[in-house]
């Protein structure tokens, strides 16, 4: 008799098989379990979050890819970056007179012919990539230290866990109340027949240790989904899958004689996504990610508003260093950092502020420009930095596009995760010519800017997707391809210092992912304060919108969260009116 939490882990098909069974001998029709649960999740998400699994489970990574064992439990975080649709599988079936399930595992572990008896399941495909523009620093301490363990161990370690962990692997479970009781299994070969645990052993090659021949440095995953409804998982949605990690280097198709519902495979994703270049994961349980959820160690304290502004302070005088002891310049990037599109009205998105720095050159831009970009990703978990030229314009592919020829959505640079930092140097940008894939980006990019939206190319149609992305341009002069709501001129004093250290890092990071999503309101007395201070502005300043007057909204709302409050106070108020004053005297 072995734990419960072990058997999850090392033999995850295992506790399928066995609850499988269970369900079968109580009297249940294998006909009713498609769409639904016989009690392998409920086991699963009981090990995960009641007996505290989760943080024993391997994230799937670039990094773990080397030493994953196939058909364990594993984690996989990323963006779901195409819908590939459903998929047909057998998914119950007889051998002989004994049940026999497919959930959860792309070939069958049994003899399966062809009887009347097949029940036929449907399962949906995600391809998920890393999330875009994904900080190191997101990387948990204990995972690293894992990591580079499992990278430095010597081959005979290697092959001597992968001679442990295979003899777990290769066994049935039966479960019960007690726990999961193992004992030897046997596996499938390609001829049918049934497969020793001894020939296996001798049969291991060091392919199984290194995993699928994939991109170390960006490592998708197919991921395929059981139950769940369609509206729980969309584009560019950043989620953590826990399942099955299956990983079979030489398995072939043979178009002439393959059943797709025999393998389980369609014949689209064998060509586009084989096995042996994309890892597959049957996902038992998903949830979505935030910010906060890249945190790898978040303070477990509230926002309260002393504690939060000692950090606003500490943040704001990091900020004034990196950009040349401009205190003006500072306090706008702290609103800036702060902002998230909270709603939509119509076309208009609401809570943005991208910010655009004046003033650079390309001497000033290594000077102050570099420091920035290193501030962004210290402080953000998805962050870029582009540098914007004619050339870059005329041969970039920023918006996704849908190719019919393989069915596939080939991403571009803006497919990005809600929560993304994106910095453009334009100092680069000099005078050329536009051709008509140019053209095309700049729109593309001026949308995204002003309306928080990337159009979509699905070649008949267009589809325009919401988007949540910080936009950050350093120029020489006003951006004319990306007209930013703040527009300040860059007034450095001196060449600060970026050094910090790690604690008070991990408190920034903490401050900007919660005080985003802060709730706030503003209460009846400051609204008349607000309209009377908006009136009389207009009647100083013909010239001002709509969009100016929800610009300094936005200001006020950001400036009451920088100090942890979810209502405008006078205080505040007063003090967006002083910022917008200090900008306009610049702009002069």
């Amino acid at each position: 008799m072995v734990g419960l939490a072990y058997d999850c882990l090392a033999n995850p098909l295992g506790a399928v098989r066995s609850t499988f069974e269970k369900a079968i001998a109580s009297g249940s029709d294998p006909a009713s379990f498609d769409g639904r649960d016989w009690g392998a999740v409920d086991l699963f998400r009981h090990f995960l979050f009641e007996d505290d699994g989760l943080t024993q489970v391997p994230i799937l990574n670039s990094a773990t890819i080397r030493w994953v064992q196939p058909n364990t439990l594993v984690r996989f975080r990323g963006m779901i970056q195409d819908m590939l649709g459903n998929e047909f599988y057998v998914g119950a079936y007889k051998d002989g007179s004994v049940w026999r399930t497919n959930k959860f595992t792309d070939v069958p572990q049994f003899p399966m012919d062809t009887s009347p008896d097949m029940q036929l399941w449907e399962r949906r495909m995600l391809y998920c990539i890393p999330v875009p523009g994904q900080n190191s620093w997101t990387e948990s301490p204990s995972e690293a230290v894992m990591y580079r363990s499992m990278n430095s161990a010597t081959q005979q370690r290697e092959k001597r866990q992968r001679l442990d962990v295979e003899a777990t692997d290769n066994m049935d479970c039966n479960v019960s109340d007690e726990g999961v009781e193992c004992s030897p299994a046997k596996k499938l070969k390609e001829d049918g027949h049934l497969q020793s645990q001894e020939s296996i052993t001798e049969g291991t090659s060091s392919s199984m240790i290194m995993g699928p021949d994939v991109n170390r440095d960006s490592l998708p995953c197919l991921i395929k989904i059981y139950d769940c409804p369609e509206s729980d998982l969309k584009l560019n949605e950043v989620f953590e899958f826990v399942g099955v990690f299956t990983f079979d280097p030489e398995f072939k198709v043979d178009k002439d004689e393959c059943d797709d519902f025999a393998n389980g495979f369609s014949e689209d994703v064998l060509v586009h996504f084989p096995p042996n270049k994309v890892p597959r994961l049957h996902c038992f349980i998903h949830r979505k990610l935030a910010v906060h959820d890249f945190l790898p160690r978040s303070p477990t304290v509230e926002p309260k508003p002393n504690l939060v502004k000692e950090i606003r302070e500490a943040l704001l005088r990091h900020l004034t260093a990196i950009l040349g002891n401009d205190g003006v310049a500072a306090h706008f990037m702290l609103l800036h950092l702060l902002s998230t599109v909270y709603s939509r009205v119509e076309t208009v998105a609401v809570g943005k502020l991208s910010l655009n720095l004046t003033c650079f050159s390309k001497e000033s831009v290594p000077v102050f420009g570099s420091p920035l970009c290193l501030a962004m990703k210290n402080l953000l978990p998805f962050t870029q930095c582009i540098s914007l030229t004619v050339d870059y314009l005329n041969t970039a592919s920023l918006a996704p596009r849908k190719d019919y020829e393989t069915n596939r959505l080939i991403t571009g640079a803006l497919q990005l995760a809600e929560g993304s930092h994106l910095i453009f140097d334009e100092t680069h940008l000099e005078a050329g010519t536009l051709n008509s894939v140019g053209v095309e980006n700049a729109r593309v990019l001026k949308t995204l800017m002003e309306l928080q939206k990337v159009e979509y190319d699905f070649k008949f149609y267009k589809l325009d997707m919401a988007a949540d992305v910080k936009m950050l341009i350093l120029s020489e002069g006003k951006s004319n391809i990306l007209p930013a709501d703040i527009v300040l001129p860059f007034h450095p004093a001196s060449v600060g210092s970026s050094e910090v250290a790690a604690e008070a890092l991990e408190a920034w990071r903490w401050y900007l992912a919660t005080l985003r999503s802060l709730p706030h309101s503003i209460e009846p007395e400051m609204q008349k304060v607000i309209e009377n201070d908006l009136v009389a502005a207009r009647q100083e300043d013909r010239k001002l919108g709509t969009q100016d007057f929800s610009r300094l909204l936005t200001m006020g709302r950001l400036m009451s969260m920088s100090f942890g409050e979810t209502s405008l106070s006078l205080e505040h108020w007063q003090m967006v009116k002083e910022l917008e004053r200090l900008r306009k005297e610049r702009l002069k």
